[in-house]
């Protein structure tokens, strides 16, 4: 054999002629392409392409993943979209050089295969996929504010067909080799000792390979086009705004107009993919990728492991808690006053599962592992214990009373309480430091943050069990000191008061949601203060009102003293239907000019003054942090990010307009001339 090294990759060519090219980055725990990876494969790709070996096989040296994708970390330092689309350009002619070598090329892919490394599997003839159940191929660019750039565009509609292809880039999402293998994109499903006989059994016989099916090339003619495309467009329209999100519009117009032509269509993508990626869209998208890796980032290694949880409280939060805990591999107890308090619970935990478990037998195990739990004989089995119960300060000191006398030594003791202060709530504790907060948000399948909540003199090794057993259980960890509302609620307060007071103005509550909406949260104010239940929202207006002398909004305490809770109890602002808020269609009333201002400045407003008084060290951090939490528009890059983009000064100047016009509320925080 002969061997040829870089330092990317590592090529050597077998006896029966088949050259085997392996992408190894150096330093990296996965594969990715960046600058380096791609010139090098350029210079090795020169003697192969003018004396092409009997077959090529392209494969990765990292355990589980083939290609990540494009490095990310490199967009930032694109400046113009000339500059972008010569790379991008480059990068294309380069895969092409793969699709027209003069012998059978393959990728042999052994798990995830994202973004540009599917776009390079796609350049060769045949693509051969590890078994395996999970979802590891995809092209996720369009959660970047992006599309293929890499030839993905023509290539998956030219494979896939273009309704299997448009779905893979419009909606971001990754597939399984079996689904891979039921679109056309995978010629092969192999495994760890068969795919290089596999590879080369390719190589050998050489068979045809894989097209659209004729109803999508159907679809593709320029006949059917322009039907298709509204339908997509419709589909889309229903997700994403086009003043938001540009880029699934760009890869509907480009398919559109080119069809995915070989010779048109790559020019197109290029043009298209470079100016996406200077948007300000793509710019805070790939912002937000980066936080959300920060954020993974926190806390040190820790050798506790957590497998047994205890929950206390069932209650939606608590009960919600215990069954992802469960979902995610943990044995979980669940502990309330009665069996009838934990039976719900119980019930909600198999619709979660019956979703997101396909396979009866793991299902099953899956249910197993969530046991109700009265007595709480649990706790002195479990690594990490949870108090979920209802926010009363006398409450939880008496459980905590209980719970230290038969936890077993080196268990964590965690609260998701949503108001009060940790400083408070350990005073009964004799291992104080040792006490962090766990603050999950409702719906807990959805909600991707979890705060993690620490005092002044909290044990390292306390947050850093608490940030591992977070990041185990597929949530992102945000390290927030105690302080009343911690940092999502202390936000999002505000926001919904203020919605509240245009609702009192007369203001019609759909056009309050509409104003919010535009500017790109994904649900108004009104319909999430009915999503988390009115009186959750009065009991948080109280607890914040106190700490932040900010008055309660009017109508809400007659609201709840009326039973008018939102959707658990089908009406709060809104009539609520099998789970939906249902809204007048029609409203007459005027909208304020000011409204999105009113709505969001507050905001803005007190995560400058969470940044003020330390609850999270950094704007960065903050910025994820809020957008993970409370869903604030991705594509503007979290609150702070917003604000310097439109100008702190201008944000300053309209905060004292409107302060002068509706009250102190809208003061600008001191915290700003720090910005």
């Amino acid at each position: 054999m002969e061997h040829m090294a870089y330092q990317h990759w590592k090529t050597e060519t077998d006896d029966a002629g088949i050259t085997w090219l392996c992408l190894d980055t150096a330093d990296a725990s996965a594969n990715v392409l960046s600058s380096s990876v791609l010139t090098e494969l350029n210079e090795l790709l020169n003697p192969i392409r003018e004396s092409p070996p009997r077959g090529l096989v392209i494969w990765s040296g990292k355990e589980r993943s083939f290609v990540m994708g494009a490095d990310i970390k490199e967009f930032g330092s694109i400046q113009s979209p000339e500059r972008a689309y010569e790379v991008v350009r480059l990068t294309q002619q380069l895969f092409a050089q793969i699709e027209d070598l003069g012998c059978p090329t393959v990728a042999a892919i052994n798990g995830v295969c994202l973004g540009g490394g599917l776009e390079l599997a796609m350049a060769c003839d045949y693509r051969i996929v590890f078994a395996g159940d999970k979802k590891v191929l995809g092209l996720p660019e369009v959660k970047l504010g992006l599309h293929p750039g890499f030839g993905g565009t023509v290539r998956a509609i030219r494979i896939c067909g273009v309704r299997a292809g448009m779905q893979l880039m419009l909606t971001g999402n990754s597939i399984t080799a079996a689904k891979g293998k039921s679109i056309g994109l995978v010629d092969k499903i192999t495994s760890a000792d068969h795919w290089r006989r596999d590879a080369a059994e390719f190589i050998a016989k050489s068979p045809p390979r894989q097209r659209a099916s004729f109803i999508d090339r159907l679809l593709n003619s320029a006949l059917l086009r322009p039907t298709l495309r509204n339908t997509l467009i419709k589909q889309v329209r229903s997700k994403a705004r086009k003043d938001h999100y540009p880029a699934p519009y760009a890869i509907i117009a480009n398919w559109a107009r080119y069809g995915a032509s070989e010779d048109t269509g790559y020019e197109a993508e290029a043009r298209s993919f470079a100016d996406l990626m200077c948007s300000n869209t793509s710019r805070n998208l790939v912002r937000v990728f980066l936080l959300q890796a920060r954020l993974k980032g926190q806390g040190n290694k820790t050798t506790s492991r957590i497998e047994h949880v205890h929950v206390v409280g069932a209650g939606v939060m608590g009960g919600d808690i215990a069954a992802w805990c469960a979902l995610r591999g943990h044995t979980v107890t669940l502990q309330d006053r009665e069996q009838q308090y934990i039976d719900p619970a119980i019930e909600r935990a198999g619709k979660l599962f019956a979703k997101r478990v396909r396979d009866d037998e793991k299902r099953a195990a899956t249910a197993a592992r969530l046991q109700a739990d009265v007595n709480g004989d649990g706790v002195a089995r479990a690594d990490l214990v949870i108090e979920a119960i209802y926010e009363n300060l006398e409450a939880k000191h008496k459980l905590y009373e209980t719970l230290q006398d038969a936890m077993k030594p080196g268990a964590l003791l965690a609260t998701n309480t949503s108001s009060i202060r940790l400083e408070d709530l350990r005073t009964v504790l004799r291992e104080p430091t040792r006490f962090i907060g766990l603050h999950f948000f409702n719906p807990v399948a959805l909600l991707p943050l979890v705060e993690v909540i620490r005092c002044d003199d909290t044990d390292q090794d306390a947050l850093d069990i608490g940030f591992a057993f977070t990041k185990a259980i597929g949530k992102l960890p945000l390290e927030c000191a105690s302080s009343p509302g911690f940092v999502v609620n202390r936000i999002l307060a505000p926001y919904m008061a203020e919605a509240m007071h245009l609702a009192d103005e007369g203001v019609a509550l759909v056009e309050i949601d509409r104003a919010a909406e535009a500017f790109g949260m994904p649900v108004g104010p009104v319909e999430l203060a009915d999503s988390v239940g009115l009186d959750v929202a009065l009991h948080v207006s109280k607890v914040l009102g106190a700490a932040t002398n900010r008055p309660i909004p009017g109508g809400l305490e007659k609201m709840v003293a009326d039973g008018l809770l939102g959707r658990k109890s089908g009406q709060g602002y809104y009539r609520w239907s099998e789970g939906k808020a249902v809204k007048p269609t029609t409203v007459g009333s005027d909208v304020p000019d000011d409204i999105e201002d009113r709505l969001i400045l507050p905001m803005v407003n007190e995560a400058v003054a969470c940044l003020y008084d330390g609850v999270v060290t950094d704007s960065d951090l903050l910025d994820a942090g809020v957008i993970f939490g409370t869903g604030f528009a991705p594509f503007r890059g979290g609150p702070i990010n917003y604000a310097k983009e439109r100008g702190t000064t201008a944000v300053v100047m309209r905060l004292n307009t409107l302060s002068k016009a509706y009250g102190d509320r809208f003061e600008p925080h001191t915290g700003w001339s720090d910005l």
